[in-house]
């Protein structure tokens, strides 16, 4: 079964070295931080909505990128297939709103401990605080002979194999050492939350392998809205309401659910999953990174945990602006509720608009919403006019902001883009340009919605790695060494 060298102890990386290892490889795991999950210990606010109970079938439509380059990892190792591994090793689960699984205890920890648990039992090697600082590979020859025998398909195949430019023969660390291995499966992450150690040096290390890198973008990510009036309404939450996000007239995304009005301008649930869309589509690029995909040194000192950003400008990505309505009450038809507020009106009398405001809208945006809608807030509700009940209607049913961007990746949940996967065997995540040279998890150009979607993913391509690096490696020509 050989020798298996796993870059990477987050979620996608362990999975690979528990997949290889209960194939019977010899597997060692290498991780430059101190522990194991550092990313993973702090997903979902420290609970860890580990996968999302929806069908097989529907998962593929809550993936943003490449859905079906996921159908065969996916349904080899599925969300009853996580659920399973998990029980099993002794992390017990339950299932929430919209199909979310989470840990019963509600700890992340307990998650990362079910993961080192079976690596300890299957005779992992788990070496910390180790960096990897490039690959040991040698050159494939391109023209290799062809055995008179074979038929046309054998021929087809074989000219494919030889479509790979390097054998991969194991990795070079920081400090010197070569390790030798028949495989390396690299599992670094993106570059989302870089104090948890994503700082995307890898991405460059591809390239020189022939790897292209789709832009990186921050995703699942609170977008930016440059106007007071969504600044003053900070610390406000809205639930169960519905918003349209567009560009022109091409709708990006739209959704039901809760939002959140920040400093900066919308955070929650909804605003991700928009975001994901927007970003990819029409984002801008990241100024933490530097021309390889990899994190500047001068930015990944600033984020600590105790550094909560303020108001620098230098964490946002500008991008396309773009337009966002939010409906406050989208149980409602706009004509019943013009209806509604006019007998409001008419049994108010000489109420002013101020003090009408506390029926129409929740907490900080009756302060905001004469603002908003154009409106004296010291006239008479009597005394307004129907253009001015119009306008009440109208943002009632579609308030309006100027998305101009989104955070940047140290408030992004995953990464948007990544290794291309056309150069990616789908089934194996073998690298078609390096043989013995695997990819699990987030640096695939392969991302989700929040809900789970995205871990299973992890688990999913981590377990394809695993599984098909601890296959024999098949014999291939080669001449000198890089």
């Amino acid at each position: 079964m050989g020798k298996i060298i796993v870059i990477g102890a987050g979620p996608a990386g362990m999975m690979a070295a528990i997949a290889a290892s209960e194939k019977g490889a010899d597997v060692s795991l290498l991780e430059s931080n101190e522990k194991a999950g550092k990313k993973l210990f702090i997903t979902g606010k420290g609970r860890c909505n580990l996968t999302n109970d929806c069908p097989t079938d529907e998962f593929f439509s809550h993936v943003v990128s490449n859905p079906k380059f996921l159908f065969s990892s996916v349904y080899s190792f599925d969300h009853d297939e996580v659920k399973k591994f998990f029980e099993e090793n002794g992390c017990q689960l339950k299932t929430e709103r919209a199909e979310r699984v989470f840990p019963v205890s509600d700890k992340s920890a307990d998650v990362i401990s079910a993961l080192e648990r079976k690596l300890k039992k299957n005779g992992v090697k788990f070496i910390k605080n180790c960096r990897v600082s490039g690959l040991l590979r040698e050159a494939v020859r391109p023209d290799g002979d062809l055995p008179s025998e074979l038929d046309v398909s054998d021929k087809m195949e074989k000219k494919k194999k030889l479509q790979y430019k390097y054998r991969v023969k194991g990795v070079l660390l920081e400090n010197g050492e070569k390790l030798y291995s028949d495989a390396v499966i690299v599992a670094t992450g993106g570059v989302s939350y870089p104090v948890t150690g994503s700082d995307g040096n890898f991405f460059r290390l591809l390239t020189t392998f022939g790897h292209s890198i789709k832009t990186l973008r921050p995703a699942l990510v609170p977008l930016v809205i440059k106007d007071e009036n969504c600044r003053k309404m900070q610390g406000l939450a809205l639930k169960n309401i519905s918003i349209e996000l567009k560009y022109g007239k091409k709708l990006i995304s739209k959704g039901f659910g809760e939002l959140l009005f920040t400093h900066f301008g919308i955070s929650g649930p909804l605003i991700f999953t928009a975001s994901s869309e927007y970003s990819r589509k029409y984002g801008g690029v990241s100024r933490m990174l530097d021309e390889n995909n990899a994190i500047k040194k001068d930015h990944s000192k600033k984020f600590d945990k105790s550094n909560d950003f303020g108001h620098n400008e230098n964490v946002c990505v500008s991008g396309e602006t773009a337009d966002l309505y939010i409906d406050l009450k989208p149980a409602v038809k706009a004509e019943e509720l013009e209806k509604r507020i006019i007998r409001e009106f008419e049994a108010n009398g000489n109420k002013l608009f101020k003090n009408y405001i506390a029926a129409l809208v929740p907490g900080k945006m009756r302060d905001v919403f004469p603002d908003i809608a154009g409106i004296d807030p010291e006239k008479p509700v009597n005394k307004l006019t129907r253009e001015e009940r119009q306008a009440i209607v109208r943002n009632l049913k579609g308030m309006h902001f100027v998305v101009s961007g989104t955070r940047d990746f140290n408030e992004a949940i995953i990464t948007s883009g990544g290794v291309n996967v056309k150069e990616v065997d789908p089934h194996t995540m073998e690298s078609k340009l390096a043989k013995g040279l695997f990819f699990a998890g987030e640096m695939l150009d392969v991302d989700a919605y929040t809900g789970g979607f995205n871990l299973q993913i992890a688990w999913s391509t981590g377990h394809a790695a695993g599984v098909a690096a601890a296959e024999p490696p098949a014999e291939l020509s080669s001449e000198n060494n890089n």
